[in-house]
C-alpha cells in the first residue's frame, strides 16, 4: 500500500439498519491503520469514510497545504513569498524573474497537476535529465533551484516529511567558461574599434567601457551611477545600486545584494577626465545632480539588457566574440592583481563575497585604497 492510499472499503450491516464503512489507510508517516465511518446508506458511509481519510491524511500543522495538495496551489504561495521577499530587498527582482519564466514554461507543465505526495523522486529523476537535454544543464539546474524552493516550502508548513529533491543526482555538465581579461593590446585595439564604429558612438560604449575597465564595476552598477555619486576633486565614485527591471514597474535602481556591492572606489586620473568632459556635457544639458552618468537616450535610466546587447553588435563575429561586459570587470581584477595587491584589497573594490574567514576577521574591510587607483592608472 502506497503512502497516502487506503485500501478496499468494507461495509457491515448493523442491527439498526445502518451501515458501516470500514478501509485500512497508510499514513504519510508509513503506519496501516483501520478506521470506519457509519450512515445511513452505503452511499453516506462510505462518503463519511473518505472524508475522515482526508482529514486524517492533512498535517499535524492543520494548515491549507497537505499533501494532497496540487503543486500549482503550492507553487503559487511560494512565488508570492518570493515576491514579498523581493519587495523587502532580500531576493534580486531579476532572479524573481527567472523563477516565473522556467515555472511558466517547464516546472507547472510537468508538475502543476500532480499532488505533493506524487511528486516523487523517480518523476524527477526523469524531469532534469530530459530538460538538460532539451534545453541545456544550465536550465536543469534553475529548475531544480525552483522545484526544491517549492518542496522545502511543502515541508516547512508541514505538508511533506521529507523532500524528494535531497535524493536527485546533481546535474553535471555545462560548466561555465572562465571570464578572459583583456590584454594590453586588446584593450587598445577594442576602444579603438568602438570609436571607429558609429552605432557603438551613438549608444555611449567606448565611455561606458572606460569606466568599467577603470573601476571593475558590474554593468548594471555603472548604469545606477548618478553624478550626486561622483567626487571629482575627490578622483572617487561611490557604488550604491544597481539597476535593474521590476516586472510592471521599469527600470528601477536598488542596492546590491550583499553589504560588500557598497563602496567607495578610486579613480585613476584618466577616467576622471573622462567623467570630467561628460559631467560638463550634463551641465549643460542640465542633467547634473541626480540624473545618471551614462543615461539612456531621453537621459533616464539605461537597461542593462539592452546596453548588453549592443555591446555583442559591436565586437562583431570575429576577434572580440568572446567580449562581454563581465570581461572589463575581469580585466580590472586581473590588473590589480597583477600589480601585488592583496585578494582583500581587490575583493573591497569589485564588491566581491567574502575571500576567506581569516581574512574577513583579521584584515580592514571596505577601505579606500589609493593602490587601486594606481594599478589601473596605466591600464589604457
Amino acid at each position: 500500500m502506497e503512502i497516502g492510499t487506503y485500501g478496499k472499503i468494507r461495509y457491515v450491516t448493523l442491527a439498526n439498519g445502518s451501515v458501516r464503512a470500514k478501509a485500512r489507510f497508510r499514513g504519510f508517516d508509513g503506519v496501516v491503520r483501520d478506521i470506519g465511518r457509519t450512515g445511513a446508506t452505503a452511499t453516506k458511509a462510505e462518503r463519511a469514510l473518505k472524508s475522515a481519510i482526508n482529514q486524517e491524511l492533512r498535517t499535524p500543522s492543520g494548515g491549507d497545504i497537505t499533501a494532497r495538495s496540487r503543486f500549482r496551489e503550492v507553487a503559487k504561495l511560494w512565488l508570492a513569498w518570493q515576491e514579498r521577499r523581493v519587495e523587502s530587498g532580500e531576493r534580486a527582482s531579476g532572479t524573481l524573474d527567472n523563477y516565473r519564466s522556467m515555472l511558466n514554461n517547464h516546472v507547472l507543465p510537468a508538475f502543476g497537476e500532480l499532488r505533493l505526495s506524487e511528486v516523487t523522486v523517480p518523476r524527477l529523476d526523469r524531469f532534469f535529465p530530459a530538460l538538460q537535454a532539451k534545453s541545456s544543464a544550465a536550465h536543469a539546474r534553475t529548475a531544480r533551484s525552483v522545484v526544491g524552493g517549492i518542496l522545502r516550502y511543502a515541508a516547512r508548513h508541514g505538508a511533506i516529511t521529507t523532500n524528494p529533491i535531497r535524493d536527485i543526482e546533481p546535474i553535471a555538465g555545462g560548466t561555465m567558461r572562465k571570464a578572459r581579461a583583456l590584454t594590453p593590446d586588446e584593450r587598445r585595439e577594442w576602444l579603438s574599434q568602438l570609436e571607429l564604429d558609429p552605432k557603438a558612438v551613438a549608444k555611449d560604449l567606448p565611455d561606458l567601457t572606460r569606466f568599467m575597465l577603470a573601476t571593475g564595476v558590474r554593468i548594471g552598477e555603472a548604469l545606477a551611477l548618478y553624478w550626486e555619486d561622483v567626487d571629482l576633486d575627490a578622483a572617487r565614485v561611490s557604488i550604491k545600486y544597481t539597476v535593474v527591471r521590476v516586472r510592471g514597474a521599469g527600470l528601477r535602481r536598488k542596492k546590491p545584494k550583499t553589504d560588500a556591492g557598497v563602496r567607495t572606489l578610486p579613480l585613476p586620473s584618466w577616467a576622471v577626465e573622462m567623467l570630467r568632459r561628460r559631467y560638463a556635457m550634463a551641465k549643460a544639458e542640465n542633467r547634473s545632480g541626480a540624473s545618471p552618468v551614462f543615461p539612456d537616450s531621453l537621459g533616464g535610466l539605461r537597461d542593462p539588457s539592452n546596453t548588453r546587447r549592443a555591446l555583442r553588435e559591436a565586437r562583431g563575429s570575429d576577434g572580440f566574440a568572446w567580449v562581454t561586459s563581465h570581461v572589463f570587470r575581469k580585466t580590472a581584477g586581473t590588473v590589480m592583481d597583477e600589480a601585488k595587491l592583496s585578494a582583500r584589497q581587490i575583493a573591497d573594490h569589485l564588491g566581491h563575497a567574502k575571500p576567506s574567514m581569516t581574512q574577513d576577521v583579521y584584515m580592514g574591510r571596505g577601505t579606500v585604497s589609493a593602490e587601486n587607483a594606481a594599478a589601473l592608472e596605466d591600464l589604457l
